[in-house]
């Protein structure tokens, strides 16, 4: 129980994180964080210690893109429904020092971007440029080869840097 609750310490920012950036939103992300650790528990004594960390990221990544396909579904449904209009992801920004509020504003943008890039390469991107995993390491996590995460982190890469020329310009309009 002691080795558990040191992973889960070790580990919970990690999975949180990669949950926010992916879906954008503080509560799924939590709910997102809490479903992942209780998956970690139901299958505690199966795991490979050393291959923790790629499995941890993969059931992340798998959690968020089956709780986007429920947004998606459930939005559609809302729609259909007759009720119409645009839902809110239910983020607030906080009132912060001016110091702050540029950082803060920046991130949004590249939050809001990431949300906009297609997987795998939103995956890729948040793995290494947010949680600084290394290339083998994000192989590992996803599945993939190892030359194949270098061409979609670079692939996804433009696509970031294409979302927020489009979005900066577009505010400063």
């Amino acid at each position: 129980m002691k080795e558990f609750r040191r992973i889960v310490d070790q580990h919970r920012h990690r999975v949180y994180t990669f949950a926010f950036y992916s879906l954008g939103s503080h509560e799924e992300a939590e709910d997102v964080t809490q479903e992942v650790l209780i998956r970690l528990w139901q299958n505690w004594t199966k795991l490979d210690r050393r291959r923790l960390p790629a499995w941890l990221s993969r059931v992340t990544r798998n959690a968020c893109v089956d709780r986007a396909r429920q947004r998606r579904a459930y939005s559609l449904r809302v729609v259909a429904g007759g009720l119409g209009g645009e839902m809110s992801d239910g983020v607030s920004v906080e009132p912060s020092p001016e110091a702050q509020a540029e950082t803060k504003e920046l991130r949004e943008h590249i939050r809001r971007a990431l949300t906009k890039i297609e997987e795998p390469y939103r995956s890729i991107m948040i793995l290494r440029e947010i949680q600084e995993m290394k290339y083998e390491e994000i192989a590992g996590a996803l599945d993939l080869p190892l030359n194949t995460v270098k061409s979609y982190l670079h692939r996804g890469r433009r696509m970031l840097r294409d979302q927020l020329k489009e979005t900066l310009s577009y505010d400063r309009a």
